[in-house]
């Protein structure tokens, strides 16, 4: 039996990613909270429902992903444990112009959204784009040409929602792509299950390989850094594109209401370690999907070499679905794309930090006390044989994801950026000793380390 479950309990319990499919055709509404991530908000989000708790993608009453792909790929013919189901893995990029040149990464994932619309097989996609003057950032949209899906290329890390577009879709006959985080496609597939229109038009799912989910509160720390009032920034884009450089060498930059832009590169800044989890949604603690499993197809960067330092960027590629096969494979006949096969290996090497914190790690968090909702993941409880010194680097890391939200916010409301960017390097400076073996508290760590080595021994 399922247990009836409501979009607030799931907020109260840190489960809450934001993506607003409970907020669509329904009597509620998404909005900001204090930390800068998107809740659902209104009535109807306190009322208790079966329906709810199999919509919610962190609900425990959720079909999973393993499931879900089962069902969605039943002839593919590999599995893996880190990729799920699949058909062939690629790394490279897109040879037609001007795909790559237009993506953060090797172009990839615009290539096959618009590839699907060439041949007729959808008539819009649903992707993120950046906001207009005066509106968020970024926003889903429906792209329904190939200029405004290059539009919403590249790399967009800041909250988003579908329930909007979700709306749209509904309203207006088609046959739709949707391009997301694992979270997402996997909340688009619980929608598809409960609402026959969606099924019908929300015909392929182009996922994207996720770290964590930032919050909004991460572009404010760009502007503190970048000694910029955050009140006057337009736009944001978190990877400036530079073939000159090294792809994983980010570039944060913003562009102010007079035009003028600044930027800088995210190692100089206190919170540039995507790893560490600055800003990172509490919900994300506990996916268990690197991969985006439950998507037609995957798209992620190739962060090993030679493909990091080629700033010209570079994809690895999951292939779930027949269609999408075919694509690929008639696409490198052509020559309009550049992509050799790769085995899962190779695939799980580029994401081997996300694989480490999705799995070692999840199965170390789900063994910490939690108030409230308790999910259900396929990672089970596991604390024995992880040493004491990677058990402080996860203890760290959800540390540092819940205060950032504090500080910042305290630093906003105050009026005073620098007690949240003193605590950043302060934190940081810690961080770096305990998980690199760097700075100046390496040698401290590095000496506990040998007397419980000694200890052990003993």
């Amino acid at each position: 039996m399922t247990q009836a479950l409501s979009p607030a309990q799931i907020v109260r319990s840190g489960l809450c990613i934001g993506c607003g499919a409970c907020a669509s055709g329904a009597e509620a509404r998404m909005e900001w909270d204090d930390y800068g991530q998107l809740k659902p908000t209104g009535p109807a989000t306190h009322r208790r429902s079966e329906a709810f708790a199999r919509l919610c993608p962190f609900s425990p009453e959720a079909t999973n992903e393993d499931a879900i792909a089962a069902a969605r790929f039943p002839d593919a013919p590999q599995h893996d444990a880190r990729l799920g189901r699949y058909t062939s893995c690629h790394v490279g990029a897109v040879a037609e112009a001007p795909f790559r040149e237009r993506g953060s990464s090797g172009g990839m994932v615009s290539w096959v959204a618009a590839e699907l619309m060439r041949r007729g097989e959808i008539d819009g996609v649903l992707h993120v784009h950046p906001g207009t003057p005066g509106q968020p950032f970024f926003g889903y949209r429906i792209s329904r040409n190939e200029d405004e899906l290059l539009a919403g290329a590249r790399s967009r890390y800041h909250p988003v929602h579908l329930a909007e577009v979700l709306d749209q879709v509904r309203a207006t006959p088609g046959r739709y792509a949707v391009v997301g985080i694992p979270c997402f496609i996997k909340a688009v597939h619980l929608a598809r299950a409960q609402d026959p229109v969606l099924a019908e038009r929300i015909t392929h799912m182009l996922g994207l390989f996720c770290g964590h989910m930032k919050s909004a509160r991460f572009v404010q720390s760009f502007a503190w850094q970048l000694g910029v009032d955050h009140d006057r920034v337009r736009a944001v884009e978190y990877r400036l594109k530079d073939a000159n450089r090294p792809a994983n060498w980010y570039t944060a930059h913003l562009t102010l209401d007079d035009g003028s832009t600044v930027q800088n590169e995210w190692f100089h800044l206190a919170d540039g370690d995507w790893g560490a989890g600055y800003f990172q949604n509490s919900a994300c603690n506990f996916c268990d999907d690197v991969v985006a499993e439950t998507a037609d197809v995957s798209f992620g960067d190739a962060w090993v070499e030679p493909y990091s330092s080629d700033g010209r960027g570079t994809n690895v590629v999951v292939v779930r679905a027949p269609l999408i096969q075919r694509l690929i494979d008639e696409g490198r006949a052509e020559g309009r794309l550049d992509l050799q096969p790769v085995d899962a290996d190779f695939v799980a090497d580029t994401q081997a930090a996300g694989f480490r914190q999705r799995r070692e790690g999840l199965a170390y968090r789900l063994t910490w006390a939690k108030r409230g909702i308790r999910p259900v993941k396929r990672v089970a409880p596991q604390a024995k044989g992880i040493g004491w010194r990677r058990k402080l680097v996860y203890r760290t890391r959800a540390a540092i994801s819940r205060d950032s939200h504090r500080m910042a916010w305290l630093a906003a409301r105050t009026g005073r950026p620098q007690l949240y960017l003193g605590w950043a390097r302060r934190t940081y400076a810690v961080y770096e000793g305990l998980t690199y073996d760097r700075g100046r508290f390496a040698p401290l760590f590095s000496r506990i380390e040998r007397v419980a080595g000694r200890r052990k021994d003993g």
